[in-house]
């Protein structure tokens, strides 16, 4: 795996790592899921991966914001944002390694 960042290859390596499947068969395996869970949250669903955590869309209204250079008001227009929640289970794994790092 590539140090710093996990890529789509990085995963399509680790699905023909671990599953046994040919490297192209791993890559739409990879593809797959990816379009399913970005096809979900364009439909404004929400994704749960058991143990890992959760993503949805939140619709986020018009507000005032300031340039901070000029002090100039501006407006914010209404967005969708994605949001993602780390599961218990993520977070304390993710504490633990760093608990055993600094020891």
């Amino acid at each position: 795996m590539a140090a710093g960042t996990v890529t789509r290859a990085d995963l399509s390596e680790a699905v023909y790592q671990e599953v046994g499947l040919s490297r192209n068969e791993s890559a739409e395996l990879v593809e797959s899921v990816l379009n399913e869970i970005s096809d979900a949250l364009v439909r404004g669903e929400m994704v749960k991966v058991s143990s890992f955590g959760s993503f949805s869309v939140r619709e986020k209204g018009q507000r005032i914001g300031r340039n901070p250079k000029t002090g100039e008001e501006v407006p914010i227009l209404p967005r969708r944002v994605l949001v993602f929640r780390a599961s218990h289970v993520l977070k304390e794994k993710i504490n633990r390694v760093l608990s055993a790092i600094k020891m």
